[in-house]
């Protein structure tokens, strides 16, 4: 056997499914066995590895045993005179086997070879060719120090960017994506360290193939496509984590005496300040937009109450104040709660779910306004013309965010997306097919041959679009990755259609004809139903604390009426709560609810001993504020 490949997997069929057909067809005569080692998927991967790639030996681990381990599975048993490790989320070129087997064979010392590796939007990859993280070369890389002089031979050394990346170099550290060697070179390094569960691996058994007496080499002569982080996104406090600590094993194992413990504690530094980096960020990119509606909001009540004065008090100063500097700010601020509970800051973001927000937050300033004590109650005219600004002034705050290409914040799709397909006549029907299955909004769709790649008119087309989708069929991945290196740009995206699927790949974009068809989660298993519901609580309990001089004489338990509504309004009740306090057996478990002041059940008060399992599922699944408007009608003198 020439070639052994290793490939570990976990819940990334489709990008498995692309790279095990890339491998293959870049076998050519090559003699090769491919290892792929799941690590527990739940997406289907092993039943796609039994129909499609029966071939392929598969090793089926019962829980996510981590890289490392999963890697040395295969290793032990694979018998090629050459092995690679591979990311299931790379598409390898015609050529990249036939080149990397051929520069180990003619260069003396050989230890590792690894390729240039470019992302799904047409980048080149540092990590394709990486330093070992010395305390120097770390300290530049935390500190941001790398992005100011990003070429420098010291400052640079951790991505080595002082060194070409279209020429062959001697390197330090491996990628982890791809990694080839000779056979004896494992035996005499070793497996792979078992002690990193995911990331630092590549760079101990780097760092124990350059002890060894080999050489580590990057070579660009051939390419690889590299998505890159399906599993683990680099922003999430996941990433931070795994990647820092990983750095600690490596510097407690080969970092001794004073610098050593100077290295670790700038890694523990860097654990936390890249921790408290990524909280922040998710903080202030929820928070952000609220703020600036709650102020906008604020200012189109305050320019109301100025108008106002002025033109029907005849005095600017008519009002106090407490009016303007406390009792506007709550209005803006129970506008902006009401968005949030009806949507409006989901993304992509809807229209309706804005308008809804601030309907009801207006509604619910009436009912607060009425609340107020005599003495405060200035103007409904004020409410009514600020909730209409405030409302008009969200829009056209999500629209400028559109207008400026903010992700999410497009208000609409309709009129769809330029898109150039490369492909021969037949795949490209296909492909257009496609689109109008899935429900794709096009505006134009042209078609380029993949012998085009390299002129002006494809290059023209690539300026003049927003999508472009190569068909795997007809386009060789050395073409591919070429349009894509040369034609990549901020906004053009770059997208796959294999040909044994109905699906388009993307970096960290994969959809499917099982998108269109399968239903998403519905009712109380989703943000936005729990979010209405919980909006429906609060109106039902200020209408309710409105009404309560007159319901409390209907009441049966009057004290309790009054502390439920408090306790619904703090968020420790809810209104309508299940019938059964806990779900076993076959049933799968209902999403959470607080206790209820009534439950499912009520909704059919004359019916003796009816089936609460049945009522809580339905419930769950089907939920809309109207069925506790229902249960609330029929029981409303028993609250």
């Amino acid at each position: 056997m020439k070639l052994s490949i290793v490939i570990v997997n976990y819940n990334v069929r489709h990008y498995l499914e692309q790279c095990l057909q890339s491998v293959y067809a870049s076998a050519g005569q090559l003699e090769l066995e491919v290892w792929v080692v799941d690590n527990h998927s739940i997406d289907d991967s092993l039943q796609m590895l039994r129909d499609r790639f029966p071939q392929v030996e598969v090793i089926a681990n019962e829980d996510n045993v981590g890289f490392a381990r999963a890697n040395n599975q295969a290793l032990r048993r694979c018998t090629g005179d050459y092995v690679l490790l591979l990311n299931p989320d790379t598409i390898v070129q015609e050529d990249t086997f036939e080149c990397c087997i051929s520069f180990i064979e003619r260069t003396a010392g050989c230890g590792g070879v690894s390729v240039k590796m470019i992302n799904g939007e047409g980048e080149y990859l540092k990590e394709s060719k990486r330093g070992f993280p010395s305390p120097r070369t770390s300290f530049y890389k935390i500190s941001g120090l790398i992005r100011l002089l990003p070429h420098h031979p010291k400052v640079a050394a951790y991505y080595m960017g002082h060194l070409s990346d279209d020429e062959t170099h001697r390197v330090e550290v491996l990628p982890g994506a791809f990694i080839m060697m000779r056979r004896e070179v494992l035996a005499d390094v070793g497996l792979l360290d078992e002690s990193y569960f995911m990331y630092g691996e590549d760079i101990d058994f780097s760092w124990r193939i350059v002890l060894a007496g080999y050489d580590n080499y990057y070579l660009p002569a051939t390419r690889i496509l590299h998505y890159k982080g399906e599993s683990t996104k680099h922003g999430s406090m996941n990433y931070v984590y795994a990647f820092y600590n990983a750095m600690m094993i490596f510097v407690k194992r080969y970092f001794s005496g004073s610098g050593g413990l100077v290295y670790q504690w700038l890694i523990r530094i860097a654990i936390r300040a890249r921790a408290l980096l990524a909280l922040l960020r998710r903080v202030g990119q929820r928070i952000l937009l609220p703020v600036v509606d709650m102020g906008v909001s604020y200012a189109s009540f305050y320019i109301a109450k100025q108008l106002w004065a002025t033109y029907w008090a005849d005095n600017v100063h008519y009002y106090p104040s407490v009016y303007t500097w406390g009792i506007l700010p709550l209005y803006a601020l129970l506008i902006t709660v009401c968005v949030w509970l009806s949507g409006g800051y989901d993304k992509p973001v809807r229209r309706q779910r804005i308008a809804r927000g601030v309907v009801v937050g207006g509604l619910a300033l009436l009912v607060f306004y009425s609340l107020l004590d005599e003495t405060l109650r200035y103007s409904r005219a004020i409410l009514v013309i600020g909730t209409l600004w405030t409302l008009a002034t969200s829009l056209l705050t999500r629209r400028l965010l559109g207008w400026f290409g903010i992700d999410g914040y497009a208000t609409g799709n309709g009129k769809g997306r330029r898109m150039v397909v490369v492909g021969e006549e037949e795949e490209c029907g296909r492909i257009r097919h496609l689109f109008e299955r899935m429900g794709i909004v096009t505006k134009d769709v042209r078609q380029a041959s993949p012998r085009e790649i390299g002129g002006q008119r494809f290059a023209d087309l690539c300026r003049t679009t927003d999508v472009v989708v190569f068909s795997t069929a007809d386009t060789p991945v050395k073409a591919m990755l070429d349009a894509m290196e040369r034609n990549r740009r901020k906004g053009l995206l770059f997208r796959t259609a294999p040909s044994y699927g109905e699906l388009f790949v993307g970096g960290s974009y994969i959809y499917t004809i099982d998108n269109v068809y399968n239903r998403e989660p519905e009712g109380l298993y989703t943000t936005r139903c729990r979010r209405n519901k919980r909006l429906f609580d609060l109106m039902a309990s200020l209408l309710a604390l409105l009404l309560s001089p007159i319901l409390v004489f209907f009441q049966e338990h009057r004290r309790a009426f009054l502390r439920d509504i408090l306790q619904v309004i703090g968020g420790r009740k809810t209104w309508v709560g299940y019938s059964q306090t806990g779900h076993t057996g076959d049933t799968a478990p209902l999403p959470p609810l607080k206790q209820g002041v009534l439950h499912t059940s009520d909704r059919m008060p004359k019916v003796l001993h009816p089936d609460t399992a049945r009522l809580d599922h339905d419930y769950a699944q089907g939920y809309t504020p109207m069925m506790d408007a229902v249960v609330l009608w029929k029981n409303w003198r028993r609250l």
